[in-house]
């Protein structure tokens, strides 16, 4: 099943610029966040074998033997990282699927939204997407405990996938540069809901979620980093943000 464009809903509020701190909330950066263990691999898990679903559908939609090979590569690395944050899970004596299973119905909603209605709408969403969950994930796995942070992050930082997604952007762009418009309002509709699963991950921070479910503390510095390399990424196939 293929999505074409919707209309885009107005930015939500975490991704607004402010003025100055919520009253009640202390501002923090990436390395004051401990996420609990076991619901973040969980999620991160599972976050994997989506981006998985996503190549391997692109992998079907590839325009010729060389865009498959290279995708299915892709696909390759998102599917070893899936695996070896569910290894991470075995070792604390979990069962994957079971922890897995919450955070499934937001994760396939958000698939489905940045699945593309074409092969360069795919490929752009798969890459921002990745780009941006597995830099926060990564960033966000520094919190774990002891020697737990180091190999979260060690598979998380892995990015073979984005070379052979990139090459054949920039190849579909130079094909037809009438893309580049489209690209571009794909990319901005697909930045709020990416940067909602990521937020999501801090309702597993321990300590850090109050009676009413809000986040007790400011991280907007947090996402501006994140919306930073967000820029970044789309400015460098000639994107607007």
């Amino acid at each position: 099943m293929v999505f074409g464009f919707k209309r885009r809903m107005p930015r939500p509020a975490f991704l607004r610029p402010a003025a100055e701190p919520r009253a009640g909330l202390r501002r923090v950066e990436f390395a004051e966040l401990a996420p609990a263990p076991v619901p973040f691999l969980g999620q991160a898990a599972y976050v994997q074998l989506a981006l998985f679903e996503n190549l391997s559908r692109a992998v079907i939609a590839a325009p010729n033997l060389t865009a498959k090979a290279g995708v299915a590569r892709a696909a390759g690395v998102a599917v070893q990282k899936h695996h070896a944050l569910l290894d991470e899970l075995r070792l604390l004596a979990e069962h994957p699927e079971a922890v897995m299973a919450p955070f499934a119905p937001e994760i396939d909603r958000f698939r489905s939204l940045s699945a593309g209605s074409e092969w360069a709408e795919q490929l752009l969403g798969i890459w921002l997407s990745t780009g941006i969950l597995d830099d926060y994930f990564a960033r966000l796995a520094a919190g774990l405990p002891g020697a737990l942070a180091g190999r979260v992050q060690a598979i998380l930082e892995a990015d073979e996938q984005a070379e052979v997604l990139v090459e054949e952007l920039r190849l579909a762009i130079a094909v037809d540069p009438t893309l580049t418009d489209r690209l571009s309002l794909w990319g901005r509709s697909l930045v709020g809901d990416t940067l909602l699963i990521a937020r999501s991950a801090l309702h597993a921070a321990e300590g850090r979620v109050g009676a009413d479910g809000r986040v007790g503390v400011d991280v907007e510095p947090v996402f501006t980093d994140l919306m930073t390399e967000h820029n970044r990424r789309m400015s460098s196939l000639g994107l607007s943000a």
